[in-house]
Order: C-alpha cells, then sequence, then structure tokens
C-alpha cells in the first residue's frame, strides 16, 4: 500500500515536468545522472525489479518499491508505468523520508 503523501509528491514532480517514466526513459536519465531516486511498483515483474536495482546499484541512485502500478500511473496522468525517475532532489529526499516512515501519517 503506497502512502498517499508519496503519491502527491510524485504527482508534483510530474506537474514540474521532473519525472521520467517507462523503462527506457528512466533507464536513459540514469545514465545521464539527471535521475535522483527510482520508484518501481511492487506489482512490476521481478526481471524489471532486478533490472533496476542493478542499474541503481551501479549509478548510486536509491530505489524503492511502493504501490501499484495503477495509482503510480495516475500519480503521473500516465497509463501502465511500473518505474518512475525522479529528478528533483527535494522531492526525492522528501519522497524517502516519508517511504522510511520518517513522517506520521495524517
Amino acid at each position: 500500500m503506497v502512502n498517499k503523501k508519496i503519491l502527491g509528491l510524485i504527482g508534483l514532480s510530474a506537474k514540474a515536468g521532473k519525472v521520467s517514466f517507462g523503462s527506457d526513459s528512466v533507464e536513459n536519465d540514469l545514465k545521464r545522472n539527471l535521475v535522483k531516486l527510482v520508484i518501481v511498483a511492487e506489482d512490476s515483474s521481478d526481471r524489471t525489479k532486478s533490472k533496476f536495482r542493478k542499474i541503481c546499484d551501479k549509478y548510486n541512485i536509491p530505489i524503492i518499491e511502493t504501490g501499484e502500478i495503477e495509482s503510480l500511473s495516475k500519480a503521473i496522468g500516465k497509463k501502465n508505468k511500473a518505474i518512475i525517475g525522479i529528478k528533483d532532489i527535494n522531492l526525492s529526499n522528501e519522497i524517502k523520508k516519508i517511504n522510511n516512515g520518517g513522517e506520521a501519517i495524517g
């Protein structure tokens, strides 16, 4: 179950044009050092998850697994996106903090 605040921040990132989504564009942006945080849907394939874990390890980028493909896609106004890259450092730090339980849900 994804935290509503995380979805809100993902939506904010999308409105600000600070997200990449879909396997290819997130991977390309990672290689160009634009992505600060990768979010993978919990219901994405194991192949996708392990591929992005390896890439994130290589580029030393944090990766979190949260939410379902549908809720993550809706947050960015797209369909069927299992991978989202957050390009804004402040928003990515905020998402990580909430994901690690650093904020009361209210």
